[in-house]
């Protein structure tokens, strides 16, 4: 007898038979606030309204000022931005630099937690792994942009070609080119078997081109025992695998940096400086993204203030990291012989110093208020910090760019005042927000912005301890 269609929907996006601890999952409430999670995630996808279609156009026409500043650079030539020996890097590897950071921190920080059964990881897993892949994707057009003949980009991948002619494998172009190839597609793997139960919910409730597409991206999921096994083992395996691969590949992107002689740059410190900076960027960006998702789709329930305090925490530890290595590295400065790294450090103090302090107040004084409990879940405090983190290390990346090529070990080489960032550079950095942007509201448009068969597990559990304590006559402790 053919099941109905509401019987169909709760077995693909419920829990194995094997899962269902102690038979809780029959219980009739239990059901209830089942089916109440599925309806409101699954309610808060095709989100549309005047606040939706405003953030759309507004995201598309500043993808649109990046695309004209594009074309103008191609036009005319790397000659209408600040580009200037000796800084030939400056806006485009600092922003480069910045999103491949945001990028590695969500496919590890959702690994790492997955690893260790956090409960607190279902309320923003989702929207790390989107940001992962969306920031990668930004990310990945800096390198082409900061070229001169950008149509000719593919002269950096290692292809056989009629010429006999290899790339220079020891070029930080070809480093990059490999870092995002090898992280884009451990992140799609993991991103996407994560989300294959809540397609299989999308697939079960959708109709027309809609269904079809759901069906094929769900990969035929019908949420049986074995399905469930085969699932739980794929996605530890990839968890286990992308931790480490995630920390190796942002410590190449570290070595762009450290594998040259130029003062600043030549510092054994620089990888774990890197991955500690991009998950702390990343957490940031986490919380800009997610706490007006979690007001404008009505998912306060799910995403409540103890989640919020877990991943502030998160970004408090960050950053008290972070300001322990900006310690080692300035102590070891003043400790060593080296004097150009000396002038190179007082060049960032005091040319560049607007944006130093800006940047130490940001990434190591205004994060220690996060000891107090009451900000940690006051969400327009987190909201306005994570907006000023991200300054903070998108200056960091600039300073350490710019601040280093500005003093080099030939003084008439030497910088004469700071970089002045063009018109064009500005409208590629908005558009590279567009894009950005635009790609997330559209994740969440067709996309379940929550995972609702960890948030089912996790329920469960919580039912089970419950019955427990009930059992031993005991209380949960708040």
């Amino acid at each position: 007898m053919a099941l109905a269609k509401s019987q169909i929907i709760e077995r693909n996006s419920g829990l194995a038979r094997h899962e269902r601890v102690g038979g809780l999952a029959d219980d009739p409430e239990i059901r209830r606030e089942f089916r109440e999670l599925t309806e409101t995630v699954v309610g808060a996808t095709g989100v549309g309204g005047p606040w939706f279609t405003a953030a759309l156009l507004l995201s598309a026409g500043a993808m649109g000022i990046g695309a004209v500043s594009w074309w103008a650079q191609l036009n005319y030539g790397l000659e209408v931005t600040g580009l200037q020996h000796p800084m030939m890097w400056a806006m485009y590897i600092s922003s480069f630099v910045w999103w491949v950071g945001v990028a590695h921190s969500g496919t590890m920080v959702s690994a790492i937690l997955f690893l260790f059964r956090a409960r607190f990881r279902p309320a923003f897993s989702r929207t790390a792994e989107a940001m992962t892949l969306i920031a990668i994707v930004t990310a990945t057009a800096f390198p082409i942009i900061h070229l001169g003949r950008a149509w000719r980009f593919y002269w950096l991948l290692p292809y056989p070609n009629q010429r006999h002619l290899w790339p220079t494998f020891r070029s930080p172009l070809l480093l990059d080119v490999f870092a995002i190839l090898t992280y884009l597609l451990v992140s799609v793997m993991f991103f996407w078997l994560g989300l294959v139960p809540d397609l299989a919910i999308m697939r079960d409730r959708a109709k027309g081109w809609a269904r079809t597409l759901y069906g094929i991206a769900s990969l035929g999921w019908q949420g049986k025992g074995n399905h469930w096994h085969h699932h739980h083992m794929a996605y530890g395996i990839i968890a286990s695998l992308a931790t480490p691969l995630v920390i190796s590949v942002h410590t190449v992107v570290s070595w762009d940096f450290s594998l040259g002689i130029t003062a600043g740059w030549h510092s054994t410190i620089f990888p774990p400086f890197f991955v500690l900076g991009a998950v702390f960027s990343g957490l940031a960006m986490v919380l800009t993204l997610m706490l007006p998702m979690r007001a404008l789709l009505g998912l306060k329930r799910y995403i409540t203030l103890e989640h919020l305090d877990w991943l502030a925490r998160l970004i408090l530890l960050m950053s008290l990291l972070l300001s322990f290595c900006y310690a080692t590295e300035y102590f070891m400065i003043w400790y060593g012989r080296d004097q150009l790294e000396k002038v190179n450090l007082l060049n960032r103090m005091t040319t560049y110093g607007p944006l130093f302090w800006t940047m130490t107040l940001c990434n190591s004084v205004f994060p220690l208020s996060l000891f107090l409990p009451k900000l940690r879940r006051n969400v327009p405090f987190l909201f306005v910090l994570s907006l000023l983190v991200n300054l903070g290390m998108w200056l960091e990346r600039f300073v350490v760019v710019a601040g280093s090529l500005a003093r080099d070990y030939e003084p008439y080489a030497w910088a004469r005042e700071g970089y002045h960032v063009m018109l064009v550079e500005w409208g590629i950095i908005v558009g590279s927000y567009g894009l950005f942007f635009f790609c997330f509201l559209l994740f969440v448009r067709y996309l379940p912005a929550l995972p609702i068969a960890e948030y089912k597990r996790e329920l469960l559990k919580e039912k089970r301890e419950q019955h427990a304590l009930e059992a031993a006559g005991l209380e949960r402790e708040p």
